[in-house]
């Protein structure tokens, strides 16, 4: 079995009798070390750590009340007991106020002097303990936060899986808006976070950019997939699909945000957007940034009917329709963004095949469940 070290005092006083009384007194318990100035004591205590400091409050250069805010600087948990005549009762009565645990009286009653010590003692157990505590809990908060963290983190990337899985099914019914959704998200979160956005709301912008069309599920094939022009009565039926979008997302909590990207992002600054003819800040920031993302896609990919254009073409076009379908404040953000981030974004876009394989078979596998479900 160890043997138990005995808590460590630090005895100060300028009167070496003092020191040497104390020290006789309690070295048969404790581990005494003496310093005849405050100065000496401040030095042994950046040196090694003590549990007790008894101090006479008058001593030549710096005094005892002036040593306490520099030991509870150097070793918060220390406890001081200070050493009074009755001359200095009152100046020990102060020391209470700035930090000294309690005080003895001179001539010493040592019963009094051993009563005091073991309080002091006891005190210090009860700081350290609560401490020890205290830094438990706060590891096991760590801990706990790590692992709910995680957690969090993998359950949100569930989701954006299956939501990717979601949205490429979607587009399978629109060939010539093939991995659109991938490339817009990539555009909204870059201009988003040159914008400034939170981490929250990015991730509201991230999971709205990727359904912003999920409404078109209630769009006849015969509409959506039409080669022509359509008719005033078809294009009605296509602006319903932000309301559709919006009402397939209502009521699911992490969504909120990302269904208000998806129900505005037709709206235009000046109020000429559909459904609802929103206008400047009425609508939702992350669907006005989404806006500026979706029209430089739509400008700069291939159509079947034409090539997509330049980066230096799509930036005019937003130039040109600044104030009336963009936000001045995201064309600016667009503008603070190197051409060479745009281009790069753009190229990383277009998806490799094995990557593409991926999706296609989760899109299958969710059809299949969707079969035996209904069967």
């Amino acid at each position: 079995m160890l043997n138990k070290v005995p808590p460590r005092i630090l005895i100060v006083d300028d009167e070496l009798e003092i020191t040497e009384i104390l020290a006789d007194l309690l070295s048969t318990e404790y581990d005494c070390q003496k310093a005849g100035s405050a100065e000496q004591a401040l030095a042994r205590l950046q040196a090694s750590e003590f549990q007790l400091v008894i101090s006479d409050i008058t001593m030549p250069g710096m005094t005892g009340l002036e040593m306490i805010p520099h030991i509870k600087e150097l070793s918060p948990n220390t406890v001081v007991v200070m050493i009074s005549g009755m001359q200095t009762v009152e100046s020990a009565i102060g020391a209470l106020r700035v930090g000294a645990f309690d005080y003895l009286m001179k001539p010493f009653d040592l019963r009094q002097v051993e009563a005091v010590v073991k309080r002091a003692l006891e005190h210090y157990d009860l700081v350290t303990a609560k401490q020890r505590y205290e830094n438990h809990l706060e590891e096991l908060v760590e801990q706990r936060t790590a692992e709910l963290d995680r957690t969090l983190d993998s359950l949100e990337d569930a989701y954006r899986s299956t939501l990717k899985a979601l949205t490429t099914a979607l587009e399978t019914r629109d060939q010539e808006t093939h991995g659109h959704s991938e490339r817009v998200v990539t555009y909204s979160l870059r201009l988003g976070r040159e914008y400034g956005l939170s981490r929250d709301v990015l991730k509201a912008l991230e999971f709205g950019s990727l359904l912003h069309d999920i409404g078109k599920i209630g769009v006849p094939d015969l509409i959506l997939r039409k080669p022509g022009k359509l008719t005033e009565e078809e294009w009605v039926l296509m602006r319903e699909h932000p309301m559709h979008g919006q009402q397939i997302l209502r009521g699911i909590e992490f969504l909120q945000g990302a269904a208000r990207v998806v129900a505005q992002h037709h709206e235009k600054w000046d109020g000429s957007g559909y459904p609802l003819g929103l206008r400047e800040e009425e609508i939702d920031v992350n669907a006005r940034i989404f806006a500026v993302a979706d029209a430089f896609d739509a400008i700069t990919s291939d159509r079947v009917y034409r090539r997509g254009k330049s980066y230096e073409a799509a930036a005019q076009e937003l130039d040109d329709w600044v104030g009336r379908q963009f936000d001045p404040k995201v064309v600016e953000a667009f503008h603070r963004v190197p051409k060479d981030d745009w281009e790069e974004l753009h190229r990383q876009s277009l998806m490799p095949k094995h990557e593409e394989y991926e999706v296609r078979r989760m899109v299958e596998m969710l059809e299949s469940q969707l079969e035996v479900a209904v069967s």
